[in-house]
């Protein structure tokens, strides 16, 4: 009886950095072959210039850098193991979306992905040809069949290998993380494995990419779609699957596997990686935000101090006229509960200084939302004056409910560098922060408990002006999500009057969110790279 131990490499690379991802896969196979006995070790997904490079791949030099990456492993990676990674290459004047494997010291052959995304965040089709070749390696009597992430999806790649003498699939991943995206891929494995009737190693990325974040996850099933070891979610790793020769059969031994997660743990871990990536990838010392004693930033505040720890982050206050008194309270109780640098900033002398300038301009004009726009605008140009000083990349904190109906002021509360929350519905926001105060106190009670406010003016609640939150995001859902008409909510039995106001809403307020900063993608559709709406068109929403 022969065995094998292939690692799945679960590794976070940091997009257009050749030199450093190249260490990286270096430094993973050595690790593998002494703490695991490997004998193959796979990579992600494009995994040498990161995923997704984006134009990176126009660049002229993008070809010099990877081979010279490709030569530095074929002379550092340790001997005696068989190492599949992925990276771009050109052959006959196109790019391809390779997988190359590497034993030795030698480039053994090279497998060209076959389904190009082209659809949500996915772009491939501007960048890749289309492969259309099997590659079916054999060491040490297994015969490995490759493909990459969506090959997996489709059923002619698979099929393709086995075909080919494949005895176990092996598929190299960046699969980006939205919610329930983690129990899709288990589905999926089962369904193809049993359908090809042979084992699949599923090995998937780690970390955060702009608004993308990655969730690990790597898996191995059985022939018959049975998980049989899992790599956590939401951590860098090497997790090792031993396979037994049985009867001419690869059979995946049972090892460890991840226990079932609530969803709201998997999402507020995909905040907290996309935002610790985000900082520390840029170069960042910290974050700063405005903390007014609501829940959004209250939300933000927790998942900034779990992400970069407190000593890299800071709070500030800014309380004006309308700022009830528990909303003080509230934000230095918080503060002080997770420990992070704290101050007040009063702006009525900055308000009252524009006020008077606008005084002349302003004559004869009623009181509206431009006074109440200059509170938050003022907030806005005190974070960033801290934020140029202190180096402390300014985070914003308005969720997808308000993003998608314009309750934010651009250059007010809108300014910053990223939006942990920016995906996330208010409903969501609620259920977040209750559950992360079940792990530890971070979020005073009566911030989740109190009606939302923006407080601009005189006793504002947020149901002023919108429907309840309930109400808002299930129509949100369907307009933004689901692609829905007007007319199909109101049929879905919803009222009139609301639908109307909220897709309204969602439509004339596609130029303020071109202008807001991006944020971690944690639903289907956020709002980034895979809704593009024109800012100016003639739309009706109807049917």
């Amino acid at each position: 009886m022969q065995d094998l131990t292939l690692v799945m490499a679960q590794l976070d690379p940091l997009v257009g950095d050749i030199p450093g991802n190249t260490d990286r896969a270096i430094e993973a196979v050595r690790e593998a072959r002494i703490e695991h006995g490997a004998d193959i070790v796979v990579l992600p997904e494009l995994f040498l210039t990161g995923y997704p490079p984006e134009d990176l791949l126009l660049r002229p030099s993008m070809e010099t850098r990877l081979r010279d990456a490709r030569t530095r492993m074929a002379e550092k990676v340790v001997r005696d193991v068989l190492v599949i990674v992925g990276y771009p290459g050109r052959r006959e004047g196109e790019t391809w979306n390779l997988a190359g494997a590497l034993y030795d010291g030698e480039w053994l052959g090279e497998y060209a992905k076959q389904a190009l995304p082209n659809y949500e965040v996915f772009d491939e089709q501007r960048y890749f040809a289309v492969g259309s070749q099997p590659l079916v390696l054999d060491h040490k009597g297994m015969k490995l069949g490759v493909l990459i992430c969506e090959d997996i999806w489709e059923a002619g790649p698979a099929q393709q290998a086995r075909e080919a003498g494949a005895q176990v699939l092996v598929t190299l991943n960046a699969s980006p993380f939205h919610q329930d995206k983690p129990s899709e891929r288990l589905r999926l494995l089962e369904e193809r494995a049993a359908a090809v009737e042979r084992p699949i190693v599923y090995v998937n990325q780690i970390g955060g990419q702009d608004e993308l974040v990655f969730d690990g996850g790597s898996a191995c099933v059985d022939a018959q779609g049975e998980l049989k070891v899992q790599a956590p979610h939401w951590a860098v790793g090497l997790m090792p699957v031993q396979f037994v020769e049985q009867q001419g059969r690869w059979v995946p031994q049972a090892g460890e596997t991840e226990p079932e997660v609530e969803p709201e743990e998997n999402l507020y871990c995909a905040l907290v990686t996309g935002l610790r990536d985000y900082v520390n990838k840029s170069g960042f010392e910290g974050v700063v935000l405005g903390l007014s004693g609501g829940i959004d930033s209250a939300l933000s505040l927790a998942i900034a101090v779990d992400a970069l720890g407190p000593q890299r982050v800071q709070a500030v206050m800014m309380p004006y006229h309308y700022t009830a008194d528990i909303s003080r309270q509230d934000a230095a109780e918080q503060a002080r509960m997770l420990g992070v640098h704290y101050e007040v900033m009063p702006i009525e002398p900055m308000v009252e200084a524009f006020m008077d300038t606008l005084a002349e301009s302003f004559e004869g004009t009623r009181r509206d939302t431009t006074e109440e726009n200059l509170q938050s605008r003022c907030r806005g140009v005190l974070l960033m004056a801290i934020s140029n000083k202190k180096g402390l990349m300014v985070l914003t904190t308005g969720n997808k409910s308000e993003m998608a109906v314009g309750y934010a002021t651009l250059y007010g509360d809108m300014v910053g560098g990223y939006n942990a929350i920016k995906d996330v519905y208010k409903t969501w926001v609620y259920r977040l922060a209750r559950w992360r105060n079940t792990q530890s106190p971070a979020i005073p009670e009566r911030v989740i408990e109190r009606p939302p406010s923006a407080e601009l003016a005189p006793d504002q609640q947020d149901s002023d002006s919108l429907p309840g939150y309930d109400v808002l995001d299930a129509i949100l859902v369907r307009y933004i999500e689901g692609d829905m008409s007007a007319e199909a909510i109101i049929e879905a039995g919803f009222e009139r009057e609301d639908v109307y106001q909220v897709v309204k809403l969602v439509d004339r307020c596609e130029y303020k969110r071109r202008q807001a900063p991006v944020g971690v993608r944690v639903t289907r559709r956020g709002f980034g790279r895979d809704r593009r709406y024109p800012i100016v068109n003639g739309w009706q929403p109807g049917e």
